[in-house]
C-alpha cells in the first residue's frame, strides 16, 4: 500500500486512522459499493462532494454514501441563494482529486466545507485517501476540527 497525500497529512497533524483498501469498478464508482467493500456502515461512510455557491463559490460537502446532498439546504447553511454540483471535468483542477478519489483532506485549497451532522454519531467514519480503492477510517471530531468543516443538516433520502 503506497501512502497517500491524505494519510501523510494525517500523520504530520497527529491525528490516528487506519486504511482499508477495496476492489474498485470503474463502471461503479458508488459509495454504497465502497461501504459493502470496506464492511462499514453505508452511514458511516461519506462521500466528498464539490458545489458551487451563486455567492461564495467553492463549497466542499461531506455526507454519508446512502443519503444525497439536499442542494437547498445546502445553499442555505452556505449562505447562497442556490448550490449546484461542479462538472466532473472541473473536479481535479479544483481539487487535485479525481471523481471517486475526492477527499475533504487536502485539496488544492481550501474551500468552506460542510460535514453532514450525523458524523458525530459514530465513533469513525471512512473518507477517500484520496485514491479509488482507498478510505482513511478516523475519528469524526478529528476530521471536523483538522478539515474545519461546519456541521450541519444537509441530507435528504436518496431518490
Amino acid at each position: 500500500m503506497t501512502k497517500t497525500n491524505v494519510m501523510r497529512l494525517l500523520e504530520a497533524a497527529g491525528i490516528a486512522y487506519r486504511t482499508a483498501e477495496y476492489e474498485y469498478d470503474e463502471a461503479n464508482l458508488s459509495g454504497l459499493h465502497a461501504a459493502e467493500q470496506v464492511g462499514m456502515d453505508a452511514e458511516q461512510v461519506f462521500k466528498t462532494l464539490v458545489t458551487r455557491g451563486d455567492k461564495t463559490g467553492i463549497l466542499v460537502f461531506c455526507i454519508p454514501v446512502d443519503m444525497e446532498l439536499d442542494l437547498k439546504k445546502a445553499a442555505s447553511v452556505s449562505k447562497n441563494k442556490k448550490v449546484e454540483m461542479t462538472h466532473m471535468k472541473e473536479l481535479l483542477g479544483l481539487t487535485g482529486y479525481i471523481r471517486g478519489g475526492c477527499s475533504p483532506i487536502g485539496m488544492k485549497k481550501k474551500y468552506p466545507t460542510f460535514i453532514d451532522e450525523t458524523c458525530i454519531l459514530f465513533d469513525e467514519i471512512a473518507v477517500s485517501a484520496g485514491v479509488r480503492g482507498e478510505q482513511v477510517i478516523l475519528n469524526p471530531q478529528d476530521l471536523v476540527q483538522y478539515i474545519e468543516a461546519t456541521e450541519a443538516d444537509i441530507t435528504k433520502p436518496m431518490e
